[in-house]
This record gives C-alpha cells, sequence and structure tokens, in this order.
C-alpha cells in the first residue's frame, strides 16, 4: 500500500511487475509421473499368478476362476482355473461366460461414452420418462454423470429391496420419487438404480434400448462376442459358470440364481475373461482395439477423471478416494492414476478389474462363488508383486476381512433367535392377519395358519415369510435375496406393521387397510 501511495502509478506497474516476476519464481508443478514397472517385473508378477490363484482357491474354496492380463496391448496372461458347477466336471476356461456384478458398471460408463459425440454431453441432462427423484428441481436437473458417479443425492442401494422382492425395473424407478435426498453434487452414496436411470435415459435419447445400444456400441464392434446384458444370454450360454455360495461346512453349493435384468447397466452384463481382456486392451488404448477407433477418446477419457469424493483419507495409508463415471479413482504416491472397481453378488458372483493406465497395464478377475475377497486379493496382490517384486500384505486376509465386516454390518442388532427372558405373549393371530399398503414397497398381506401360525406377504409375486414370535407384538423371518441381512424385525402397532430391515430410510411401515 506504501509504494503505491508514494510513487502512484509508475508503483502500479512495478507492482504488477513484481507479482509476474513472483508468478514466474514460483514453484512450478511437479513433473508428471512416468512408468515405473519394467517388462521384467510384469513377467515375474506373471510368473507366479497362477500359483497365487491356486492358493487363494485353496484357502476359500471358490470353485471357479478365470483371469485376464493385459500389457501394452497384449494379452499377456489368459487362463481359467477349477470348475464351472461343484459336482460336475466341467472346467473354467478363458471363454467361460461369468456374470460379472458390478463389473458391469465401468462397462456400461464405456457404452455410454461411445453413444456420446462430445464430453460436454456427460454433464447434460437427459430425461428417462418414469424417473423423477423426490425434489423436483433435482430431477430436472441430474445429469448423465451425477447418476453414473452416484451424486444424485439418492440413499446409498436405493431401489435394490424393491428388486429382491421381485419388482421390475420400471415399477423400481418409478418409486424412488420417494426416497430421501442427501444434498444434490455435495454427497456419495452408491446406487445401482440411479446409475441404471442415467444408462438408461442415454438409450431412450437414441431412441433404442439399453441391449441394443450396448451391442451395437461395444460389444459387436469390439469382437466381444460372449458379452450381454441380458440374464437370459448367460443362463443359455453352453459354457457358463453357476453362482455358487459357501456352506458353514466350507463346501460350495450352487444354490441361488440371480437375475439381475432390472438393473442391468448397473450389474447385468455377463462375460468372459476373453471378451474382458478385449474391452481392457480398449481402455488402455484410449477406446482403439486392433487400430480401429472404436469409442471416442475425449468421451472415454472423462470416464476415468474423479466427479465425487467417495473416501476420504484414512489411515493408515491416507490416501483419498474418487468415484468417477463407472471407475473407483485413486492415485498413488507417485501420482499415477489407478483404476479399479468390484462386482460382487452375494448369490455367487465376485469380480475385479484394476488397472494402471500410465503402465499400460490390466488385470480382470472372474469369479463364480459369493464374495470372500478372492478377486480383490488377487488383483492386488499381482499389482504389489509387479511394482514391488513381492506381496507387502496377505491380500486375501484383508480383503476377506472387509467383506465379512460389510456383512456384519447389515445385520440388525437384535438377535431375533434368542429372545428376552421375559418376552411378552403373542396377542391372538386374528389380531395382526390383513392387508397392509405402503406407497413405495407395495402391498403386504399377514394371513394365519390353522395352529395360528403367521405368514408374511411381499412383492408381486409374492414372497412369502413365516413369522417367528420373539416379544410381544414384534416377530420376525429370515430375509432372502441379493441383499439378506439375516433375521429381521416385524413389529404390529395401532393398525401398522414396521419391517425393519425395509426401514434404513423409513419407508417400512406398512398401514392396515
Amino acid at each position: 500500500m506504501r509504494t503505491l501511495r508514494v510513487i502512484g502509478a509508475a508503483g502500479t506497474a512495478v507492482l504488477l511487475a513484481t507479482g509476474a516476476a513472483t508468478a514466474a519464481a514460483a514453484p512450478s508443478p511437479p513433473p508428471a509421473p512416468k512408468p515405473q514397472i519394467s517388462d521384467e517385473a510384469v513377467d515375474k508378477a506373471i510368473a507366479r499368478l497362477d500359483q497365487t490363484v491356486a492358493d487363494m482357491m485353496r484357502r476359500t474354496g471358490v470353485p471357479g476362476i478365470s483371469v485376464a492380463v493385459v500389457h501394452d496391448d497384449e494379452v499377456i496372461h489368459l487362463r481359467g482355473f477349477g470348475v464351472r458347477r461343484t459336482g460336475e466336471s466341467a472346467k473354467i476356461d478363458p471363454d467361460t461366460v461369468f456374470q460379472i456384478a458390478s463389473l458391469s458398471k465401468p462397462i456400461s460408463s464405456t457404452i455410454v461414452a461411445g453413444a456420446l459425440t462430445d464430453p460436454v454431453q456427460w454433464d447434460r441432462h437427459e430425461p428417462l420418462p418414469g424417473f423423477s427423484l423426490k425434489d423436483p428441481w433435482v430431477t430436472g436437473h441430474v445429469t448423465t454423470a451425477d447418476l453414473l458417479s452416484h451424486r444424485s443425492g439418492l440413499p446409498d442401494h436405493a431401489g435394490d429391496l424393491l428388486e429382491d422382492l421381485g419388482y421390475d425395473q420400471a415399477y423400481i424407478l418409478d418409486h424412488l420419487r420417494l426416497q430421501p435426498l442427501s444434498p444434490f453434487r455435495a454427497s456419495y452414496a452408491y446406487t445401482n438404480f440411479g446409475f441404471t436411470a442415467g444408462a438408461e435415459a442415454i438409450a431412450r435419447a437414441k431412441g433404442t434400448s439399453w441391449q441394443k445400444l450396448a451391442a451395437d456400441t461395444l460389444f459387436k464392434p469390439a469382437g466381444m462376442t460372449s458379452t450381454s446384458t441380458e440374464f437370459s444370454a448367460f443362463a443359455q450360454a453352453p459354457n457358463h459358470a453357476a453362482t455358487h455360495v459357501n456352506n458353514p461346512d466350507g463346501t460350495w453349493s450352487p444354490r441361488f440364481v440371480r437375475d439381475p435384468d432390472a438393473q442391468a447397466p448397473a450389474g447385468g452384463v455377463s462375460s468372459s475373461a476373453r471378451d474382458m481382456s478385449r474391452w481392457l486392451r480398449l481402455q488402455l488404448a484410449e477406446g482403439t482395439l486392433d487400430g480401429k477407433r472404436i469409442i471416442p477418446a475425449d468421451t472415454l477419457a472423462t470416464t476415468h477423471l474423479p466427479q465425487i469424493l467417495s473416501q476420504p483419507p484414512a489411515p493408515p495409508a491416507n490416501r483419498t478416494g474418487f468415484y468417477g463415471l463407472g471407475w473407483n479413482v485413486s492415485y498413488d504416491d507417485a501420482g499415477r492414476l489407478r483404476l479399479s472397481h468390484s462386482g460382487a453378488f452375494d448369490l455367487g458372483a465376485n469380480t475385479n478389474v484394476t488397472m494402471l493406465p500410465l503402465e499400460e497395464l490390466g488385470v480382470v478377475v472372474l469369479t463364480n462363488g459369493r464374495p470372500v475377497g478372492v478377486a480383490d486379493a488377487i488383483a492386488l496382490d499381482f499389482f504389489d508383486f509387479a511394482e514391488h517384486g513381492k506381496a507387502t500384505t496377505d491380500w486375501l486376509a484383508l480383503t476377506s476381512a472387509l467383506y465379512a465386516q460389510l456383512d456384519d454390518a447389515s445385520r440388525s442388532p437384535t438377535d431375533y433367535a434368542d429372545p428376552p427372558a421375559g418376552a411378552k405373549p403373542a396377542q391372538d393371530s386374528a389380531s395382526y392377519t390383513g392387508t397392509y399398503d405402503n406407497p413405495y414397497y407395495g402391498k403386504a398381506t399377514v394371513t394365519a395358519a390353522a395352529d395360528g401360525a403367521l405368514t408374511l406377504s411381499l412383492g408381486p409375486k409374492p414372497l412369502r415369510f413365516p413369522l417367528t414370535h420373539y416379544d410381544g407384538n414384534t416377530f420376525s423371518f429370515e430375509t432372502t435375496g441379493e441383499n439378506a441381512v439375516g433375521r429381521t424385525g416385524v413389529t404390529f402397532a395401532d393398525g401398522t406393521l414396521r419391517v425393519e430391515y425395509l426401514d434404513a430410510t423409513h419407508l417400512g411401515t406398512f398401514t392396515q387397510e
């Protein structure tokens, strides 16, 4: 201030020049990161990969795995392990088709990138008839990028329980308008059906179905001949891997069938390791494959950019995680971009893709067992060895513990299998029977057998759940489906019934008609 006052205009000129000089003298940005993994290091990691897979299969019992590794635009490893279905002899090979669960998301964002002509279109609102959100302003402004990056404000996994009850995509998307919203574009919550709405809106804008858009935009041009977004194609594929869950005795059984058609863009893709290796090559080559441009480079590159904070820094690494467009996005200590995504069907599939684009290195792991950490651990171990020449931790122990924590966190804090010592008796069964209604979950019916045993019916089919008395007017039942959480409570009060596990966002109370 004194300089300006003393020498006036000239001083101003001097001050501006000083500012320019200061800017020029400011520290320059750090140099761009450089590749650090040699071909020799990749070869050594490949050399131990098969043994790593075998060891993790032995430790967990997961029946079948298929792995593909791409480096410098070449598929340098492609192999299947184990069996398609326990109790049968058919082996997994590179062409075995797996359900890839949420690994569908980066596949689907690739498809959307191919349907766009300019990166700015990611930030355009595309209306979808039959889909709206609780806030009309958000409904009119939510963009494709908002929905594919889970920043629309919808609650975590909104709509998934409707899918478990048997509702179709149209019903689910229509009823998301009843879900409460967190701050728009300021909060991250992983939502399969928000993602699905964003992708379906693009297909609608193109005048086609999502299934046809996927085939015409990516699968056919990229030669992904075994890949589909329809459950029927997976089920009818002669060489497909059944989904398995683990039993208390450590064995695995193909006890469930998972039909994810309602959320096809978010979790409905099925593919083989061979097809996924072609997609990996396309990703690492910025949208080209075998010298042919399949996806525009600029719209594809946008999918790799952080869109929302998904994981604040936490010990021990204190590294921040972001979500892009169908990708988990992070940066390592060397500044290198790391892209990854896992897929997990509790009814029997676990998958992982991880890429270091700067290293032109990527791995995809497909398994036919419910998530116990194997797919993630194989990918993490491979990159760990490629970068450090050794595994710096027991990745399977780490990832299996994380999945176990997720399972435990979803369970009720009440142990319904152990009623309190002074449990009150239930009323006469007629006090509970009847039809109840709920604007989100639809109708619920409670019926009584001749012996007074109660059954709760939910969903359009409907699904029937025998009720077990717990205490007073509270009963419980064993949940089923992809999002099963063990036993959950059902409480009757003043002409209503509340289903505990349906009530996370206060939508789980039904009123008697």
